[in-house]
């Protein structure tokens, strides 16, 4: 049988290490170097003796954070002795290496992460009232992270100036950073003539924001769902992260 499907290119890449991407949709996972969390659902193989274990939120507080602010994501702990391939609907995958530091990342982004990694959903400071709640998923310690973008990221340097992103194409950023959030709101956006810029999340600091060339619609677009609120039945988000 002969196909250009059977060139180098589409093979199983083969190479040292826990998180090894195969291409630039696909991650395979080598179980035999420790268990890991995934996106529930984004497995697409395995090979080997591989199980999957619903991950819960680890915690009353951490369910009421997910369900109260809507960043978290469902989570598998997968085990076992084997390798797990895993994809996101076509997404790019990128691999981070965190050397006993931190990250703060858009939940909708996070692919997997080594089960050594402690997980923690927090409200973005200065971006609380002003931004309807803004919530990030944060990772530290020492160990990889998995992160998808819609399309190829733009990492930029926000030690060279003052840093501005839209806040829904934001897809991770150093948690060494300031964040400080820039509102334009002026008569015109009062009377519904707005430039849909209206907020932007601005960074200061030694360190890094990533960029997708798409907007995940996470402030009262159509995929918004209503998951970034303030309260709920009058219990105060903000308890959950005093």
């Amino acid at each position: 049988m002969r196909s250009q499907l059977f060139d180098q290119q589409h093979m199983e890449v083969e190479a040292e290490g826990h998180f090894v991407r195969q291409n630039s949709k696909m991650m395979k996972v080598e179980l035999s170097q420790g268990e890991v969390f995934a996106l529930a659902g984004s497995m697409v193989a395995y090979q080997g003796d591989v199980n999957f274990e619903h991950q819960g939120a680890g915690g009353m507080k951490a369910f009421l954070k997910q369900k109260v602010t809507g960043e978290g994501l469902p989570l598998m702990r997968v085990t076992g002795s084997g390798e797990i391939f895993l994809a996101n609907r076509g997404a790019d995958v990128h691999v981070i290496q965190l050397e006993n530091d931190a990250i703060s990342i858009n939940g909708a982004n996070i692919l997997a992460y080594e089960a050594q990694l402690q997980s923690d959903i927090q409200m973005v400071k200065g971006a609380g009232m002003l931004a309807g709640g803004l919530f990030n998923t944060t990772l530290s310690g020492s160990g990889q992270v998995a992160i998808v973008t819609d399309g190829s990221p733009l990492v930029l340097n926000a030690a060279e100036a003052p840093t501005f992103v839209d806040p829904d194409a934001a897809v991770c950023w150093s948690s060494t950073l300031t964040v400080q959030p820039k509102m334009s709101i002026g008569m015109k956006a009062l009377i519904g003539r707005t430039s849909g810029e209206e907020m932007q999340l601005g960074f200061q600091g030694q360190g890094f924001v990533v960029v997708q060339p798409s907007e995940n619609m996470r402030f009262g677009g159509q995929n918004d769902g209503g998951q970034q609120v303030n309260q709920r039945g009058g219990f105060n988000v903000g308890d959950l992260f005093s």
